[in-house]
Parts: C-alpha cells; sequence; structure tokens
C-alpha cells in the first residue's frame, strides 16, 4: 500500500463529462477520487500510461468509465476527463496535451476528427445547413493563431473548417482560449482587438516553460479544484456550474491584488456577479482569525441581495457567510441612521412617491414658479445625492445631467423650497429612502472625519472602520450619496474596493462620476465579453436595441458593447406586430401555446405597465392558464407563467419570454417627448433609460425570445427587427 500522501486535483472543465453522467455513476467517481488518493496502486484501480510515452494515463472509475489523468510529478496528478471505456481505448492516439505558451496552463486536447457528433443538438432542426465555402480562417497565418494562444495541435482541424457547425462542434472540444480567440474572430472582431480583450488578460506573469508541468499545474490558467468538500458538493449536484467553473479571464480578476478601488464591467449574462461572489470568497479566504464581517457585499435591490446570500451559501457555506454582511444598499443605510438615532419615528416612503409629496407641498403653499418634477429631481440627484449640506454647498455644486443651467438667484429659491418640503415631510412623519442614504453617508463621512487625521490616521482614539472589504454588484444603480457612505465605510488602501455593473443595464436615474466622490477605478477597469445566458441570435437582436446610444462608464468616460458575444445558438427571435392591443394578446396566447403552454415558471412575459401586466393576467386566466405576477420581491411562485413589468425583471432569467406592448408612445414612454425641446439631456437621459429597460427585459432569455408590439412599433426596433415579421 502507498504510504506517501497522493494530489489528485480535477480540472474543472471535467465537470462537462461528469454531469452527463447518473447519480450512481457521479457517485462512484467521486469514491474514485477518494480511493485514488488514499492509495493510487490500489490494483481495483488499474491505473496504467496511454502508451508507453505518454504523461496520460487511465484508471477505473467503474465497469463503465474510465478517468484520464495527467501524471504531473511523482503524487501528483491531475483528473482531465472522464469518458466510456471505449472511447478510451478504442483510439489511444486521440489525447493530446501540452502546456500553452500564452497562458501557462495545461490543456489536454480532444483531437476527434470534427464530425457530426453535436451538429444535431446545437444546430436547431428548420435551420438549414450552410453552404460549403472557403475555410472561415485563412486569412490568419499559423503564428498569429498561436500567438493568440490557439492551441496547436488542433491547428490541422481548424484550418479545414469552412461552416459555422463544424466550428461549433470543434469548439464544444477545445481548450477555453482557443474557443474565446475562434469565436472573436469568427465574429469579426479585429485580430489586435482579439489579442487585447481576449489574449493579454490571461497572459502569463512570467515566461513559461514548456517543460514545467509542476509550475503549470500551480498557475490560475489550469483551473483545477482540489480539496474533497468542494468536489463532493460539485459531484452531489449541490453546486450549479456556474458555482464551480470560472473563466480563465474571470478567475484572474477575481484573485487579482488590486492598488485601491477596481471594477469589472461587462454585458448581461457575462458572470458578473459570478465575479463579485468569488471575489467575496477569495478575500474572506485570506481574512486573518477572529474578524467580525470585515466585508460587505451590497447591491441595491433587494431580491438581489436575497439571491447573493442563497449563492453564497452555496459557494462557502455557513462559515464563509458568517464572514460578510450581506445586506442591499438602502438597508444598509438604514442601519446606519438606526444606530445614530438619527431617524427619530419616521416612516421610510418609497423613492417613486417623492413626486407624488412634491405636487401635493406644491399644492398646499401655493408654489406656481417651479414644476414638481424639476423640483424632485433637483432634489433628489443633487441636494440628497451628493450630500449637500449647506445653501453654500448648493450654490458650488456641480449639477451633471441635469440640463438647465440656473442662476444663483435661481438656486436660492430652489435651496429655500427643499428646506420647506424636508420640514413638511418631517411634520408628516415621513421621509424617502433617498434622505435615509444622505443622512446615512453624512453620518458615516461625520464618523470618519472625527476619528481619522491625514491620509487615514487616527487622531485621538482608536479608529476602526466598520469593513476590510466592500464588494458591490450592480454599481451602476447606486446614487452619489451611496457611495459617499461606502467610500467612508472602508479605508482607502489595496483591495478596498471591488465593483461589479453595466450602465447598459441602467434602470434607475443615478448618474455618477465615482471619481468626485472618492472611489478611483481608472487603470483598474476590467470588462467581460462572453454571455454564459443567452444564444447568439438572441444577443444580437438585443444589441440591435442599443444601436445609436452612447452609454458612461461610471467615471466620466464612454463604453460600449463591443467583442461581446455567445457560444450558444439558437433560433432566431420573432418579432410580430398587430394593429389593437386586444390582437396583441391574441398573439400573446398564440405564442404560448405554440410553446407548449408551459406554466413551470419557464416561462415569462415582459409589459412596459402595470395596466398592460393586469390586462394579460385576465386574458391568461381566462384561458385557464396559471398566472404569477412579479412583484417587488420577485414572483410569489416558482411556478405558473409569470408576468410582471420591466423594471421587475432585472436579476431574473428564463427559458422563453415574451416581450409584449413594445409600442411607441409605451418604449419610449409618451410623457418625455416633452423634454425634447425643453430639456434636451433630460430627454436623452429618460430615452436612454427606457432603451435600457429593453434591452434588460430581452437579455432575461436564454432559449426563445419573442418581441409584440400593436400600432407603431418602439423607434427602439430597428427596420431589420421590424421587418422579420414579414419574412
Amino acid at each position: 500500500m502507498s504510504t506517501g500522501a497522493t494530489t489528485l486535483r480535477m480540472l474543472d472543465r471535467a465537470d462537462k463529462e461528469v454531469m452527463k453522467l447518473t447519480r450512481a455513476d457521479i457517485g462512484a467517481v467521486y469514491e474514485f477520487m477518494h480511493k485514488f488518493r488514499h492509495n493510487p496502486e490500489n490494483p481495483g484501480l488499474n491505473l496504467k500510461a496511454l502508451n508507453s510515452d505518454s504523461r496520460l494515463m487511465s484508471a477505473r472509475v467503474n465497469k463503465d468509465y474510465r478517468a484520464l489523468l495527467l501524471h504531473i510529478s511523482e503524487r501528483d496528478y491531475l483528473l482531465v476527463a472522464v469518458k466510456h471505456r471505449g472511447e478510451v481505448y478504442d483510439d489511444l492516439s486521440r489525447y493530446a496535451y501540452r502546456i500553452n505558451r500564452i497562458t501557462g496552463g495545461i490543456e489536454v486536447i480532444d483531437m476527434a476528427p470534427v464530425g457530426d457528433s453535436i451538429i444535431g443538438r446545437v444546430v436547431p432542426p428548420d435551420v438549414e445547413p450552410e453552404p460549403a465555402q472557403k475555410p472561415l480562417f485563412d486569412t490568419y497565418t499559423d503564428s498569429q493563431l498561436l500567438d493568440l494562444g490557439v492551441s496547436e495541435p488542433l491547428l490541422p482541424q481548424i484550418r479545414e473548417l469552412t461552416i459555422e457547425a463544424e466550428l461549433l462542434e470543434l469548439l464544444d472540444r477545445a481548450p477555453q482560449l482557443t474557443t474565446d480567440v475562434l469565436f472573436a474572430l469568427f465574429d469579426g472582431t479585429p485580430y489586435d482587438d482579439v489579442l487585447q480583450q481576449v489574449t493579454d488578460p490571461v497572459r502569463a506573469d512570467e515566461p513559461v516553460d514548456p517543460e514545467d508541468f509542476e509550475a503549470a499545474v500551480e498557475r490560475p490558467a489550469t483551473q483545477v479544484t482540489t480539496d474533497d468538500e468542494a468536489l463532493q458538493a460539485m459531484l452531489g449536484e449541490a453546486f450549479e456550474r456556474w458555482q464551480i467553473f470560472l473563466h480563465p479571464t474571470q478567475r484572474k480578476l477575481v484573485e487579482r491584488r488590486y492598488n485601491g478601488p477596481a471594477r469589472v464591467g461587462g454585458g448581461p449574462g457575462t458572470g458578473k456577479t459570478i465575479v463579485a461572489l468569488h471575489r467575496v470568497a477569495h478575500l474572506a479566504r485570506q481574512l486573518p482569525d477572529g474578524a467580525d464581517k470585515p466585508i460587505l457585499l451590497t447591491t441595491f435591490n433587494r431580491n438581489l441581495a436575497a439571491d447573493l446570500r442563497t449563492r453564497l451559501m452555496a459557494l462557502g457555506g455557513q462559515e464563509l457567510v458568517s464572514r460578510v454582511d450581506i445586506v442591499n444598499i438602502d438597508r444598509l443605510a438604514s442601519r446606519v441612521v438606526a444606530e445614530a438615532k438619527a431617524g427619530g419615528s419616521r416612516r421610510v416612503v418609497d423613492d417613486n412617491r417623492v413626486l407624488e409629496l412634491w405636487d401635493e407641498f406644491l399644492i398646499e403653499t401655493g408654489e406656481t414658479a417651479w414644476e414638481a418634477e424639476f423640483l424632485a429631481a433637483e432634489w433628489t440627484q443633487v441636494i440628497l445625492g451628493q450630500v449637500l449640506n449647506s445653501r453654500t454647498d448648493y450654490f458650488k455644486a456641480r449639477r451633471p445631467n441635469r440640463g438647465r443651467s440656473l442662476s444663483r438667484i435661481e438656486r436660492d429659491q430652489i435651496w429655500q423650497l427643499t428646506e420647506r418640503f424636508t420640514t413638511w415631510l418631517e411634520n408628516r412623519g415621513v421621509w424617502t429612502w433617498r434622505q435615509v442614504a444622505q443622512r446615512a453617508a453624512r453620518l458615516e463621512m461625520d464618523r470618519t472625519a472625527q476619528n481619522t487625521g491625514v491620509a487615514g490616521e487616527s487622531s485621538g482614539g482608536f479608529y476602526r472602520p466598520r469593513y476590510r472589504h466592500v464588494v458591490v454588484d450592480e454599481a451602476q444603480d447606486l446614487s452619489a450619496a451611496h457611495w459617499k457612505m461606502l467610500r467612508a465605510m472602508v479605508a482607502p488602501g489595496p483591495d478596498d474596493m471591488f465593483l461589479t455593473g453595466d450602465t447598459h443595464q441602467r434602470i434607475y436615474d443615478n448618474h455618477v462620476t465615482l471619481s468626485s466622490l472618492g472611489v478611483n477605478i481608472r487603470g483598474r477597469s476590467s470588462r467581460l465579453t462572453l454571455s454564459y445566458r443567452t444564444t447568439r441570435q438572441i444577443l444580437a437582436d438585443a444589441l440591435q436595441i442599443m444601436t445609436g446610444e452612447v452609454y458612461d462608464d461610471l467615471d466620466g468616460g464612454e463604453e460600449d458593447l463591443a467583442g461581446y458575444r455567445s457560444l450558444l445558438r439558437g433560433g432566431r427571435p420573432v418579432f410580430r406586430g398587430a394593429g389593437t392591443w386586444a390582437q396583441e394578446r391574441d398573439l400573446i396566447v398564440e405564442q404560448l401555446r405554440s410553446w407548449g403552454s408551459p406554466t413551470d415558471g419557464s416561462v415569462a412575459i415582459c409589459v412596459p405597465t402595470k395596466d398592460l401586466a393586469a390586462d394579460v393576467i385576465t386574458r391568461l386566466e381566462a384561458d385557464g392558464l396559471e398566472v404569477v405576477e412579479i412583484g417587488p420581491d420577485g414572483p410569489k411562485r416558482p411556478d405558473g407563467v409569470h408576468i410582471g413589468t420591466m423594471h421587475r425583471f432585472k436579476g431574473l432569467e428564463y427559458q422563453r419570454m415574451i416581450i409584449a406592448g413594445v409600442s411607441d408612445g409605451l418604449v419610449p414612454r409618451q410623457m418625455i417627448s416633452r423634454y425634447r425641446d425643453t430639456d434636451p439631456k433630460r430627454y436623452q437621459r429618460e430615452r436612454q433609460r427606457d432603451r435600457s429597460l429593453l434591452f434588460v427585459a430581452a437579455t432575461r432569455a436564454r432559449d426563445e425570445l419573442a418581441v409584440f408590439w400593436h400600432g407603431t412599433p418602439s423607434p427602439f426596433l430597428t427596420g431589420r427587427l421590424v421587418q422579420r415579421q414579414l419574412a
């Protein structure tokens, strides 16, 4: 029997084979790994080399399956795949292994020739085969492809590819970097952009020795799971695959040490939330013993905060969760205010009531010089948003994205009105979440100023920031006051703040420049471009919706969705118009029937307004369908057909989706047209927000999407999309 400890790691991509097995066979894989670590020479495991000069070895899992292992050193092995025994022994030359000279990671390559093994799966049956054409990558030399990190043993097969279906089949087996590079080139991304966006982020930090497998297995590019507990959780299906697998680009972002605040952007479904969760786990593993919840994980949406807690629990268990404060940003602000007893007995009302309250205040006071809508926005976005405490502060304040400029006299008038309005609210015993955020920010800023001197040094007494690290998901949704509060909660320094978000998905009117709020992310921003959620066909049409719009990067610059792509394939989305809203509801019913009228929670219907949602619910219930409305806390039940307004779909995803009511006047809202001439900047901001809502809704669909309208279609549906209904 072996007396020394044996290391057996599992290549993360091996879960592709493992998760296809039966529950009994998955259990056999875990049992095999346990036995192998205990004694790899156990005769029952039948460990042997595939051929005499190869590091590749096979071992018996059970009567049907064999484990493929790469022998790293004397007692160090890497499990790279689990295959049927016939697949392993029928062609001993099928598998190749190497160290990628770009990433320095170990790659094990399935060299099976391109055939028809998955074409039927990735190409819908109603799609005609693509005609033969010239090789897909004949404009690139072998040297160029290798410099991008393409796996050298696959070059001969790559040279033979002529259609997308063949490419998809090859990439189903290819190493991750090869997959990312070839798909980016196939999508038309320029060579230099692929080098910068795909290859450089995963390039090894040091020179790569192509023969040093012991060094290669320790690099981030060789993604492995090592401990029994994590493997048992994965193989026992306690985790979803996303909770185990991190793309090499994502892993580098998660494990990197940053000299200050860092931001990760990317389109919907690119794994930003996954990165945030794994970043929390990475930071928690490095905490000193006895630290009391020194990591904050926060987001704007209450539903998402609850989901983050559930997913972090699945990722690391109670031990990890106990070291992290997981709370939505408004609840965090409320906690700060309650600690200071600064809120009294006032009741918090939702921010969507602010305009209604201003209307009521102006009627009661007889003020007619200013519109309630303008005052409500100025109060929430500038005065509360920037945590302004005096008229002098307001006179000096910048008013980005507010459109109309104000004279000193006008600012004085507005300041006096907001002071009276605040007193009026206090007399009623209410305040808004924006006020709570502003008060919490001021309390935290004052606490920091009173207890620290220059550069955060203690001035009289021990100063302990609330958190050692702050991680923010959906960063684009937070207001300036939220950022000021968070900045005061963590001392500036390495790894202090880590943000994930996408301004293309901004559905609340919060526009900030982080550097002006003490959160300097310049030089520490990264972007994810690979979508894991939705198909290439849905993604292409969702990107069409965004045509012509320019979005900010949270720090005064611009950002776009260039290079954003998906490896998944499906049918083209459906676009159909109707003459009336009643006829459009008929289209909804017809589409549900074509999908088999599923009521298992896999289908959702998204509309612009609550009234339209009520109409759809009434119609579907009349047809005998189970309907579940999506409320502020998410769907009330997991089953049924889910129905809600566009705002409700943030953070959700469905196998199939219908977006209805995408008509001019509804998307974008008719009411914003009054700003077109009087306040062009506001008009552009409101229009952009409505476009983002439609984009978010469209990218909730995983497999199939249908978009309907009545009357005139939304101007966000370009001519090419609208003409689709005639095809």
